[in-house]
């Protein structure tokens, strides 16, 4: 696998200096205003913050764009790590000025799966679109919980980008084992979306995200709204006006 892992943060680094991070390792000039929005949701989730991760991967940052905002790639990519998970009834997408929200249910397979140590066996999670660079995943767990994963997306280029995750729960557990445990289980997840990673890559990404290109259906209503907003390229996306989104509403 052709990625290199270029920090995991300890337990007593704050979140938000993903946000950082962020801002040095970026060669071009970055939108403000999309970078305050996701800090300040992140400020909000940063006292349940477990872990941070960050990746540099050798495909254009479009095809993470794809890849986490396509909700069928939950059931075919990772049908191994997941272990049979299945998507039903999916909400209507509830837009926002830089993106929208999504909720859709998740049943897990019968069989013996792990992750029923987390959660039951049908939930409703809730995948949001904040940014063009910053997407959110939340999924109830026990004892009235949640556990939330940010991923910030940054360009690096035509051909590469960095992925940066932010995992956060308030899930009784010792910390120290799962800390462990989500760090292992990332890296896992990550390792098995490579192989889809890369076929994005070498297909024709523009056509995929042309506003005709995008199917209809339910399941990719986050993509077909990153479209509308921000078409297919995220350099045109960071030259947005703060001006022009209203960023005075309140953060999901």
């Amino acid at each position: 696998m052709t990625m290199t892992k270029v920090r995991t943060k300890s337990s007593q680094a704050k979140s938000v200096s993903t946000i950082k991070y962020y801002k040095l390792d970026a060669i071009a000039p970055l939108e403000e205003a999309y970078l305050h929005h996701t800090e300040g949701r992140m400020l909000q989730l940063d006292r349940h913050h477990i872990i941070s991760q960050s990746y540099v991967l050798p495909v254009p940052a479009l095809c993470q764009v794809y890849h986490l905002l396509n909700l069928k790639h939950l059931e075919s990519v990772h049908n191994f790590s997941l272990k049979g998970l299945k998507i039903g009834n999916i909400g209507q997408l509830e837009p926002t000025a830089t993106g929208g929200s999504l909720k859709f249910e998740t049943t897990l397979n019968p069989s013996l799966n792990l992750l029923k140590i987390w959660r039951q066996p049908v939930v409703e999670v809730e995948l949001t679109l904040h940014t063009p660079y910053t997407i959110e995943l939340s999924i109830p767990v026990y004892h009235g919980s949640k556990m939330t994963i940010v991923f910030n997306i940054l360009p690096l280029g035509n051909n590469a980008h960095k992925l940066f995750i932010d995992i956060y729960s308030a899930i009784v557990f010792p910390k120290p084992v799962l800390q462990m445990l989500l760090h292992v289980a990332s890296y896992l997840t990550l390792f098995e979306d490579m192989p889809y990673l890369r076929k994005l890559a070498n297909r024709n990404l523009s056509g995929r995200f042309a506003k005709t290109a995008v199917p209809n259906h339910k399941t990719m209503q986050l993509l077909k709204r990153f479209v509308e907003l921000y078409g297919c390229n995220l350099d045109s996306a960071s030259g947005r006006s703060a001006n022009d989104l209203n960023l005075s509403r309140p953060l999901i």
